[in-house]
Parts: C-alpha cells; sequence; structure tokens
C-alpha cells in the first residue's frame, strides 16, 4: 500500500476506538442504550422547507450544477436574514457564500490563506475541522486550552509572540461547542485587534447563534467595529433548523475572504443541490415563526438535564447557549474512561472531552438529542457510575 504523506499522519488519532464495536455489541444483548454523544437531534425541520423541496425536487431547473454561485434566492434570503437578526448588510453576490455545511467553508478556508508554517490559532477543545484543515493546509496548529478559570475564552495576551507574528487564521466559536461558553464583546474587540495588528483571519464558526436562553441573543462578529476588514464568518442550518443532513450552511464577510474561499471551492465541490438551497430559503423565511419554539424545546430538554444530573450529583453549569451540558467528570477519572464506563456498564453514550481535543480532558458533553423522560433515565444511570 502506498504511504500516506506528512500531513496525513500529523493528524491525531480517533480517540474512540471500540466504541461503535461496544455499542455493537450490547444492543445485541438487548441493551436500550442511550445516545447523547452527537449534536445531531431527531427532530423535524420547519414544515415549509420539507415542503419546499417536494415543490422543487420534480423542476429539472434544479437539478443542474448549482457551482460557487448557487441560488440567487438563497444568497439574497441570507443577506436579508443577516439585516434582520444582527443589523449587518450585506452584499449578497460578494459578501455571501453558499456553503455545503458550514464545515465545508471552515475546513476549506486554510487551503486558500496558510502558507507552510503559518500559524493558526485553534481553540481547545474545539471542532476538529480546524485542527484537520489547518494540519492537512501545513499550517501550524496552535491549540489555546479553554478552560473555566478564564470563562473558556481564549486568552490572545498568553500567545507566544513567535506564533502571534506568524499567524494567519484564529479560529473563534462562540457560543462555544463543547463548552457552551459565551464570549462578550470585548473578547471580539480584542480578536478584531489582533487580527488586525498581525494581517490575520478572524474566522468565527457562528453555528450555534440560534440556540440560546433566559434572553441572551448571540451578536455577529460583523456588527462590530473594524470586523469587515478581517472577519469571515459562519453559519448553520444544522442544529436551529434541525438539518443536520440536509448540509447548508453560508459564509459572510470580507469580499476578499469570500472570493478566496469561493475559488477554493470551484477546485473542491460543484456546490449544494439547488433544491436544497431552495429548501433554504424557505427555512430563513421561517425563523420569526418557527425557530424560538424549536428553541423551547431545547430549553426545556437543558433544564430537565440540569436539574437530572445535579440530583444524582454532578457540577452541571446551566449554559445560556448550545445544545450541550459541559460537566466535569468527578473523581479526576479520565474523560475517555469515563465514557466507555457509561457505555459498557450503563449503556449510555457521552462524549468525553478528549475527544475533542486535550484541553476536553476532565469533562464530558451531554447533547440534548433525546426527551425529558429520556435524560431523565440517563441521569440516572449516569449517577450509578458515581
Amino acid at each position: 500500500m502506498p504511504r500516506t504523506n506528512r500531513r496525513f499522519d500529523a493528524l491525531p488519532p480517533f480517540p474512540l476506538a471500540g466504541m461503535k464495536e461496544m455499542r455493537r455489541r450490547i444492543e445485541t444483548e438487548g441493551v436500550d442504550v442511550i445516545d447523547l454523544g452527537a449534536g445531531d437531534v431527531p427532530l423535524d425541520p420547519p414544515p415549509a422547507v420539507v415542503a419546499r423541496l417536494r415543490e422543487v425536487a420534480g423542476d429539472i431547473a434544479h437539478s443542474r450544477y448549482a457551482f460557487q454561485t448557487g441560488l440567487p434566492a438563497f444568497r439574497e434570503a441570507v443577506a436579508t436574514w443577516m439585516d434582520r437578526r444582527f443589523g449587518v448588510r450585506v452584499d449578497p453576490w460578494t459578501e455571501v457564500l453558499p456553503l455545503i455545511g458550514s464545515k465545508d467553508g471552515l475546513a476549506h478556508l486554510p487551503f486558500a490563506f496558510l502558507q507552510e508554517g503559518d500559524s493558526a490559532i485553534i481553540p481547545d477543545p474545539g471542532y476538529q475541522a480546524y485542527l484537520g484543515s489547518v494540519t492537512l493546509a501545513g499550517g501550524d496548529p496552535h491549540l489555546v486550552a479553554l478552560r473555566p478559570d478564564n470563562d473558556f475564552l481564549i486568552r490572545l495576551d498568553d500567545v507566544p509572540e513567535e506564533v502571534a507574528a506568524r499567524t494567519g487564521i484564529l479560529y473563534l466559536n462562540y457560543p462555544n461547542n463543547p463548552t457552551t461558553a459565551i464570549a462578550p464583546d470585548s473578547h471580539y474587540v480584542d480578536a478584531i485587534d489582533f487580527c488586525h495588528e498581525r494581517d490575520a483571519i478572524l474566522a468565527h464558526d457562528h453555528a450555534y447563534s440560534e440556540i440560546a436562553f433566559d434572553g441572551y441573543r448571540p451578536r455577529s462578529v460583523l456588527e462590530l467595529d473594524g470586523a469587515r476588514d478581517v472577519a469571515i464568518e459562519f453559519h448553520s442550518l444544522s442544529k436551529t433548523y434541525n438539518m443536520t443532513g440536509w448540509r447548508l450552511g453560508w459564509a459572510v464577510g470580507n469580499q476578499s475572504l469570500i472570493a478566496a474561499l469561493s475559488k477554493v471551492k470551484t477546485f473542491m465541490d460543484t456546490g449544494q443541490y439547488l433544491g436544497i438551497q431552495a429548501a433554504g430559503v424557505a427555512a430563513l423565511e421561517s425563523w420569526a415563526e418557527w425557530v424560538p419554539g424549536n428553541v423551547a424545546t431545547f430549553q426545556a430538554r437543558r433544564d430537565c438535564g440540569v436539574a437530572a444530573l445535579s440530583a444524582v450529583g454532578f457540577d452541571v453549569t446551566p449554559p445560556r447557549a448550545t445544545m450541550y451540558l459541559w460537566i466535569p467528570v468527578p473523581h479526576r477519572e479520565l474523560s475517555e474512561d469515563f465514557a466507555r464506563r457509561a457505555l459498557e456498564q450503563e449503556g449510555v453514550i457521552v462524549l468525553p472531552g478528549a475527544a475533542l481535543g486535550a484541553g476536553g480532558e476532565g469533562y464530558f458533553r451531554v447533547a440534548l438529542t433525546v426527551d425529558e423522560a429520556r435524560l431523565q433515565e440517563a441521569a440516572t444511570r449516569l449517577g450509578r457510575l458515581i
């Protein structure tokens, strides 16, 4: 077999080897498995989304290549929504780019901008697309641990100057997966200034912009002064509209960054199916009427999960955003060991913090992907582990 290249070899190993096999084995033994691992909720998308896809599925005009231009109506709907939601006005043709899910844009960005050996500052733990794409593009990932003593924010003042000086991309993700942290405006201001001073890109992963509770409304980084010069923001329909498998999102921001990302994608794909983009228009048009009810479902699950897990002995802080709980592993047990015991002994799947980077060690993540009764049952089972 041909040898893999050094960039591929630099990718971290998958930390959950054997978990899928363990699940299959215990399910064949009759164990009722409760899956709180993946952030893939089995809830319906808005009815208008399904109806729009059915309407256009037989239309041959929607079966042609989308290329990077995509569906004009989707670009325009994104621009309208950005203005309505954040007060950010963008040109739908030069400052918006349809994506095959936000991961598509996040993963392809380094191929346009990182020189060999350029640094990329990456939150740890964090979405593994950041680390993987920077590594494969030949960049130098600089992982910054997100810890509770700094509210799970990246302390830019602590980045070594030799790293800061060659930084090409700074990745931020707030509301944050997996820590559920939110960022104050001052953190974004510091990040914008950092990127201005070093001619770096601020890549803001905003996949959880709409899943927020208790009156909290996440802002777009593009609302802040100076951001349009350095920032590109990534949005997704996956979590907000229960459309994970539909694979539709967009990038928005600096015109030059959008153009470069579009050019990279030209060599990688021919765009998302136009029928899916038409359904995306229906999703954005249903935002004001439909999304609050979906968020209320997550909030009810959050409240139930926090109460149930706290009652059995876990230290759970109620998150103000995202669809997760980020919980310290009791008794200093390694997170992967705890996750294996949870599945093997109690039939509950949780995500060990270390699966999303060494900085996540000491925590596990619960995804609010089941209803309150199942969350209560999962908490009872997990409580028996401690």
